[in-house]
């Protein structure tokens, strides 16, 4: 009897954690830039264009989860726990297509192109230019921000659990470094994932 696969192919784990690298460079960068002199553009400049990167990783990771599905968690894992993994999950793709995408807005409303890393500038998207709609668009995106910190907290703490009290396999699905605790069964009673 073959097994089903327990670890996620390299451009997933590549994608993941590039992706989640990113988003702690992104909170550095706005630290950075909210206590730069004002006038000094470095660091959103640099907080833009990474937002931008994460867009296209994204956009990557949802047509690759495309070819390569969830690996299924444990069949004795609570439905409960397999809703809110798969809901933060869900939650996590939306959030980080939605916050750049506010970002590209905000400085379309502002007036102002998106230089990518000082390499080109990105098309400004086709919206009005005013300071009043830049600034809610900047509140949205804000509040994604926040919603992103929930997300990660809750991810991070399944990840802890699933290691240190389940004792299972689920983070070497995306850390294939740690090591294999045996065969878990991922099937259903049926045989299916």
């Amino acid at each position: 009897m073959s097994h089903p696969r327990t670890t996620y192919s390299g451009v997933s784990i590549f994608l993941h954690w590039t992706i989640a690298l990113m988003a702690v460079a992104q909170i550095i960068l706005i630290s950075l830039h909210d206590k730069a002199d004002e006038g000094d553009r470095t660091w959103i400049v640099g907080h833009a264009s990474v937002g931008m990167t994460i867009l296209v990783l994204t956009l990557v990771r949802l047509a690759w989860r495309l070819k390569e599905p969830w690996i299924p968690m444990p069949v004795d894992t609570p439905r409960w726990q397999k809703l809110l993994a798969r809901t933060t999950h869900v939650g996590f793709y939306v959030v980080l297509l939605a916050m750049p995408l506010a970002g590209w807005a905000a400085f379309s409303a502002f007036g102002r192109p998106i230089e990518w890393f000082g390499l080109f500038e990105l098309p400004m998207l086709p919206m009005p230019e005013s300071r009043d709609l830049g600034r809610d668009i900047m509140e949205m995106h804000e509040l994604a921000a926040k919603l992103l910190y929930v997300l990660i907290g809750l991810h991070v703490l399944g990840a802890l659990k699933h290691q240190f009290v389940d004792r299972d396999n689920e983070v070497r699905k995306m850390l294939p470094v740690i090591p294999d605790r045996g065969y878990v069964d991922h099937r259903g009673p049926d045989g299916a994932p």
